[in-house]
């Protein structure tokens, strides 16, 4: 058969429509339109929000479904066809520039959205996404209900979970600094409160340390600790002053193990997020030494109780050999 105009024409028309009928024709027809277990309808505010997300190109840079490969990354559900019912046009997304937003309700208390929608910088000082400041505050606000609705009724769960120790968190620190200290480390477990850290604050550590609390904590605690960031003007309570926290720690003593905590896990109610998915243990621990030395003033590496140290460290003196610690067998 040879290449004419009437061969290149139909066959590019038959290659398009067997695309079409391939990605549109056999998913409308065979994809079920029953909602999913966690599927409800938009109240008013949450549609008005969802309008100011597609005006604004908000999918151009954020996805909205879990893929069975985003495992991974920590997702806790993958995305159903019955989560969409009703709601066009889909606002899947395909760039993942930004976070996924398919269970972003409840991920954040309201306040952290809206300090994130006015400076997102403030929240996430390495963050592409532009200000949405010049929105005001009553687009915001629809636009902070309709990022709470996403995740549908798992969602609800989460945001009420989070308001409801908004209120405790608020409460706690309204009645001063001394008493807010105490509410919030309580909440630690005794085994991670009485947990020195395995890692010596030696110079490598402390700087990798500080690269990673530079990049996600500083716009809420601010370059010196002070809980004084970006983001502090619009958050209650406020970003925790870490170097108020000398003296008032559980037995005035431990640090490591109550830091990697609270930064592992967050401190729901509080803008404080987890961060158990974007850094790994070592990172941990190294933004939980440099917190420690250089706004607490102090750390507690080998103070007991002794367990093993971590499997790698740099030598403090490179031309002596190394030597046990005291109370292990060969040591002093």
């Amino acid at each position: 058969m040879r290449m004419n105009p009437s061969v290149l024409i139909f066959g590019s028309l038959a290659v398009i429509w067997a695309a079409f009928f391939a990605v549109v024709v056999v998913p409308t027809k065979t994809i079920s339109q029953q909602p999913s277990d966690t599927w409800r309808l938009l109240s008013e505010r949450e549609r008005k929000g969802r309008l100011l997300y597609i005006a604004n190109g908000c999918t151009y840079c954020h996805s909205q479904y879990v893929r069975p490969q985003d495992w991974d990354v920590g997702a806790d559900r993958i995305a159903k066809p019955g989560d969409y019912k009703g709601q066009e046009p889909h606002l899947l997304g395909s760039e993942r520039t930004g976070y996924d937003l398919a269970e972003e309700g409840g991920e954040h208390p309201d306040d952290w959205h809206l300090a994130h929608f006015l400076n997102p910088r403030s929240t996430r000082p390495l963050s592409l996404m532009p200000r949405f400041a010049f929105l005001g505050p009553g687009s915001i606000g629809l636009l902070t209900d309709y990022m709470q609705s996403l995740g549908g009724t798992g969602a609800d769960y989460r945001v009420a979970r989070q308001r409801y120790w908004k209120r405790e968190a608020v409460a706690a620190y309204k009645r001063g600094p001394d008493y807010n200290v105490s509410w919030l480390h309580a909440k630690v477990p005794d085994v991670w409160r009485n947990m020195p850290s395995p890692y010596p604050a030696e110079e490598g550590a402390l700087a990798r340390g500080k690269e990673v609390y530079e990049i996600f904590c500083v716009g809420c605690h601010g370059p010196v600790g002070d809980g004084k960031g970006l983001a502090a003007a619009n958050l209650l309570p406020p970003p925790l002053d870490f170097t108020s926290l000398n003296g008032r720690l559980p037995e005035g003593k431990y640090v490591g193990g109550l830091l990697y905590y609270q930064v592992m896990n967050g401190i729901v109610g509080t803008a404080m997020p987890y961060f158990k998915k974007d850094l790994e243990s070592a990172k941990i621990w190294d933004v939980s030494g440099f917190v420690a030395v250089n706004f607490v003033g102090r750390t507690d590496y080998q103070t007991p109780p002794f367990g093993l140290d971590a499997a790698y460290v740099t030598p403090p003196n490179p031309r002596l050999p190394y030597a046990p610690p005291k109370g292990e067998a060969g040591g002093p």
